[in-house]
């Protein structure tokens, strides 16, 4: 998704040197652990993936003793993925469909191939958002002001979470590299308690272990996993129940899980038609039926209305016509003090 903006961004950051990369004295790079660090070429530099996190003190659970009271410090890690112009990627695609401009050709002729099937994607992306504003305000207004966003996708409609709370901790976890960029610059925020990691939500355990995730996070302390409009591009066969299953699992008693999904429960022949038209990306889409919508919710208790379709999921007026075309369930669960997950 590299606009002029975004690629400015991109070499910013690459020569300010953050991220932890910081020469040595004799002028190499090296590590956390001493070990140099082998450069990459500029145009993947961009791709390594970083954390950097800027809350004044980090959860007390996870800090080793003797640490200092930081969120967590400017590491390197190694890159997950390199930035591909020359592939659609649905976070690209959903920026593109939001009237976002961080996106590339092969984003916007996949988007325009999936529209021409189905010319409601570009409201049911705005259904969508509007809902994850209205499930963060819910967990804040429950008590719960950490949050794990996973298949974060690009901020095209702003930020929804609310950064003037001291007690307001994030962790943006993707796996595009553009997403990642975009991610980090959020992280400008003065004291915001925010960390980056490159994840694949196909790999939950990985994701627990990346100390970027437990240096922002007290997982002793109830955590909002947020999979908004992601856990589609998972087939069966990734699992996803199991996946969320064992990310609910590491959180604390009170978590909430949010979770949107595409389905051909509502509109067939145009979920239909789009999913014809991603099957042929690299992240194809897996339509799923209501119950199989709430069967990913496991064991965890829903939160009123349960799995409804999008636009209808503790609306703050009534959903704009149109509505009922959203091929889109949403819902949210809490985790109870039994530990179901």
């Amino acid at each position: 998704m590299v606009f002029p903006a975004a690629a400015a961004g991109l070499r910013n950051e690459r020569d300010s040197g953050r991220g932890g990369r910081v020469p040595s004295p004799a002028g190499v790079r090296r590590d956390p652990s001493g070990e140099p660090v082998t450069p990459m070429p500029s145009d993947e530099r961009g791709a390594r993936a970083r954390v950097v996190c800027q809350a004044p003190e980090a959860p007390r659970a996870n800090r080793a003793p003797g640490a200092p009271h930081l969120a967590c410090a400017p590491r390197a890690v190694a890159p997950r993925a390199q930035l591909r112009t020359d592939t659609a990627h649905p976070a690209r695609m959903y920026d593109y469909y939001l009237g976002g401009k961080d996106n590339f050709a092969a984003d916007r002729e996949a988007a325009e191939n999936a529209l021409a099937a189905a010319p409601e994607l570009r409201a049911m992306a705005r259904a969508n958002r509007a809902f994850l504003r209205r499930a963060v305000a819910f967990a804040a207004a429950s008590g719960v002001h950490q949050f794990l966003d996973v298949g974060t996708g690009l901020p095209t409609a702003g930020d929804p979470y609310d950064y003037s709370r001291a007690d307001t901790r994030v962790v943006y976890a993707d796996n595009d590299p553009m997403v990642l960029a975009h991610a980090r610059a959020l992280l400008a925020r003065p004291g915001a308690a925010t960390g980056v990691v490159a994840a694949d939500l196909r790999n939950p355990e990985e994701l627990l272990r990346d100390p970027g995730l437990r240096d922002v996070l007290d997982l002793d302390r109830p955590v909002a996993l947020i999979l908004t409009a992601v856990v589609h591009y998972l087939a069966d066969g990734d699992d996803p129940r199991g996946a969320i299953g064992t990310l609910m699992a590491a959180l604390a008693p009170g978590s909430l899980l949010v979770l949107s999904h595409a389905t051909d429960g509502i509109n067939p022949d145009s979920a239909r038609g789009a999913a014809a038209a991603y099957a042929h990306l690299p992240t194809p889409m897996t339509l799923r039926s209501r119950p199989a919508i709430r069967a990913l919710f496991g064991g965890l208790t829903p939160v009123s209305p349960g799995v409804v379709p999008t636009p209808y999921w503790r609306p703050a007026r009534t959903p704009r016509g149109g509505s009922d075309r959203v091929w889109m369930y949403a819902g949210v669960a809490r985790k109870d003090d039994s530990g179901a997950g």
